[in-house]
Parts: structure tokens; C-alpha cells; sequence
């Protein structure tokens, strides 16, 4: 019995050193030598996988630029910084553009400014506020002010002020547009970062309508675009706009004739 046992025992550790051996062997020839500029190019990257480069994540697009010869500086958080140390790994010369955008709440209708249909007290979400009547407040374009855009935020650069209105703070901001994707009423949007004016209204519904749901939003008067042609505001659906490829001769004039002050200086 003794004799069965230990032939038992050799005959599996005979077994399972052979086949350590042919994993071994096995493992050296099925081997894939993975290029070790993906692994420095993940490391001049930011980790924080926002996927605002349009990949996965940070991982996912070193291996894009490396493997598949993906544009490079399309990392936002990374900026200029990150491109110039991507571009000396893989041993190219890029023009990198600074004029980033930052993600800006087109609206300052908060309960003292705006009016509301009814009160809701479902969950403190917007996607799901919206579901019940397209929200809460009567202006169904404003913001609602239930932090959406705040939870998704991977930098924590959106906030609520104390009397209820959604603020981005530029200099975190990251231009991830996490924030645009989750807004139900398309109210966040992008703007460049060194823009000075900015339209705080994203309604598209005539100036009557707007003077009886919001006292800070845009009712299409044309006194910006019209009196300031230079100022590069465009009036369209009655809602103006600010072209910041333009002149930008005295917005600050065209935003003191606003009769609703709902053109504001950033």
C-alpha cells in the first residue's frame, strides 16, 4: 500500500513538472512583446481616465497612439505638457492648440429669478426630474439644479452656490465634457477658456414666453446683436449667442443694453 501511494505521488509530480515545462516553453513562443512606449506614454498621461480623448481610458489610448498611430493631444486634462512628452517618446513634432474649452451653465435662473410649475421631490438627479413634465421649472431649457453634472464630475470643478445656481470653476475644470453628456436640457456647454462674455440662457422660446417663466433670461430683443454688431452676438430661435470667433468690440456695452441682464462677464 505504502509502495501504491508513493508511486501515486511520483507519478503526478513527474506529471506536473512536465507540464510547468511546456507552459514554461509554451509561454516563451506564444510570448507578445508589448512595445514599452505604451507603458511611457500611459505614464505622461494624467490616470484619471475621463475619456475625454475619446478611448477608454489612459490605458487604452497609449496603446491607440502607440499601436494604432492615434492623433496625439487629445488628452485635455494633460494639455500641452502631456502632448510635448508623448511627442518626444514616439519621436514626432506636433502643433499643439491652446484655446481649450471649458464647460460653462448657460443659465441664472435659480427660485429667486425663475418660476416654477410644481414642487418635485423625487431624486436629487436631473435626469430624473426631467422624466416628471421635463422637469420642474417652467423654462424647460434652464438648469435644474440637482447636481447631475456635479456627481459626474471627476475633478470635483462644478459646485452649487447658496442661493441654488450651478457653477463651474474654469480652473479645475478639465474639459472632460462629462458634464455636457449628462445635462438633460443641454444648458452646460462648452466655451474657450479665455472667453469674457457669455450668455447665461439656453431657451429657444419666444421673449414673451421667457419675461413670464424667467426675469434673467434671453428674450431675442436683438438690441446686442443689432446696436453692437462688432460685439459678435447672433440672435437665432430668440436666443443670442456670443460668436467668440469674432471682433468682440464692446460686449461689455452690449451686455449693460441687455433690458434682462442675461448677457454676463465671466
Amino acid at each position: 500500500m505504502i509502495i501504491n501511494i508513493i508511486s501515486a505521488f511520483l507519478s503526478v509530480a513527474i506529471l506536473g513538472g512536465l507540464l510547468g515545462i511546456g507552459l514554461a516553453f509554451a509561454s516563451k513562443k506564444l510570448a507578445v512583446n508589448k512595445d514599452v512606449r505604451v507603458a511611457n506614454v500611459e505614464e505622461s498621461l494624467p490616470g484619471i481616465n475621463c475619456g475625454a480623448c475619446g478611448y477608454a481610458g489612459c490605458s487604452a489610448y497609449a496603446e491607440a497612439i502607440v499601436i494604432e498611430k492615434a492623433e496625439i493631444g487629445l488628452c485635455p486634462p494633460g494639455g500641452k505638457e502631456s502632448a510635448e512628452k508623448i511627442s518626444k517618446i514616439m519621436g514626432m513634432e506636433i502643433e499643439f492648440n491652446e484655446n481649450r474649452l471649458v464647460a460653462k451653465v448657460h443659465c441664472n435662473g435659480n427660485r429667486e429669478h425663475s418660476a416654477y410649475d410644481f414642487a418635485y421631490r423625487g431624486l436629487e438627479d436631473c435626469n430624473s426630474a426631467v422624466l416628471l413634465f421635463k422637469g420642474d421649472k417652467s423654462c424647460k431649457y434652464g438648469c435644474l439644479g440637482l447636481g447631475s453634472c456635479i456627481k459626474v464630475c471627476p475633478v470635483d470643478a462644478i459646485s452649487k452656490t447658496a442661493d441654488g445656481r450651478v457653477e463651474v470653476n474654469k480652473e479645475v475644470c478639465i474639459s472632460c465634457r462629462k458634464c455636457v453628456e449628462i445635462c438633460p436640457t443641454g444648458v452646460m456647454q462648452m466655451i474657450p477658456y479665455h472667453a469674457d462674455y457669455y450668455v447665461a440662457c439656453n431657451s429657444k422660446d419666444k421673449g414673451a414666453v421667457v419675461r413670464k417663466v424667467c426675469k434673467v433670461g434671453c428674450i431675442g430683443c436683438k438690441i446686442c446683436e443689432k446696436k453692437y454688431p462688432e460685439a459678435g452676438f447672433d440672435v437665432n430661435n430668440f436666443l443670442s449667442v456670443v460668436n467668440y470667433n469674432s471682433k468682440g468690440i464692446d460686449r461689455q456695452g452690449a451686455a449693460k443694453a441687455c433690458p434682462t441682464n442675461s448677457i454676463c462677464k465671466i
